[in-house]
């Protein structure tokens, strides 16, 4: 009976699901921006897969299915830029400006970093889409060949420190614009900066919204000249 479950694909989409709906549920209780469902969800997946010591090819028959809408979720990406078009049109080149150099200091900080550690190209590849949305950057790492789960991985905690420590970093360099201190989260922190960004103000938060994405764009031109 339990082979049997385990063997079907239902088993590691429906863990997926319910796992999910506990980390939607635990954040709603605490509030804490640590308890994100996406890592709550990742944390109790790993958990019972570990307690219960099944296989992760069994998980991971159900749970490939989820990367099906990777693509998708990437393509409706570009929805958020137009409902935000007239924000964009209006801080067109300074979003720009920031975006391309938020960019390229992410990408020229791993890159510098993983030739002075040496590290392995996969995994290289791997890190460099870490400061864009977890669609974009699993497209740009696979491209590059690269690993999706050390990419997974470092999408979610270049998140998670954005998130903490932005309000942090803009009074520290006294960014008090609105519009930078959007972009600036956004650019570096894309998703769960942005819902950081929305709890410091509604225009932050829009701008973070708008940079998030022009960040995945120009990130994935990017590294097509990287080597």
């Amino acid at each position: 009976m339990i082979e049997t479950i385990l063997s079907s694909p239902l088993f590691g989409l429906g863990l997926s699901c319910a796992a999910w709906c506990v980390g939607l549920w635990v954040q709603k209780k605490t509030g804490f921006l640590l308890c994100n469902p996406l890592v709550v969800a990742s944390g109790l997946i790993i958990l019972i897969l570990t307690v219960f010591q099944i296989p992760h090819a069994d998980y991971d028959r159900g749970g490939s299915l989820i990367s099906m809408f990777l693509g998708p979720a990437t393509a409706v990406l570009a929805l958020n830029i137009y409902n935000q078009r007239r924000l964009l049109k209006t801080y067109f080149f300074p979003v720009l400006a920031g975006c391309l150099a938020g960019c390229l200091t992410s990408l020229g900080s791993i890159l510098l970093l993983c030739r002075l550690l040496t590290v392995e190209s996969s995994i290289a590849a791997s890190l460099l889409p870490k400061s864009v949305t977890t669609a974009i950057a699993v497209a740009i790492s696979d491209s590059s060949g690269g690993i999706r789960s050390i990419t997974a991985a470092a999408v979610i905690s270049a998140g998670l420190v954005g998130a903490l420590f932005s309000p942090l970093f803009a009074r520290l360099f006294r960014i008090t614009d609105p519009v930078a201190q959007g972009v600036g989260i956004g650019a570096s922190s894309h998703a769960l900066g942005t819902s950081r960004a929305l709890e410091i103000g509604p225009l932050q938060g829009a701008m973070s919204s708008v940079s998030l994405c022009v960040c995945g764009i120009l990130t994935s031109i990017l590294t097509l000249f990287l080597p």
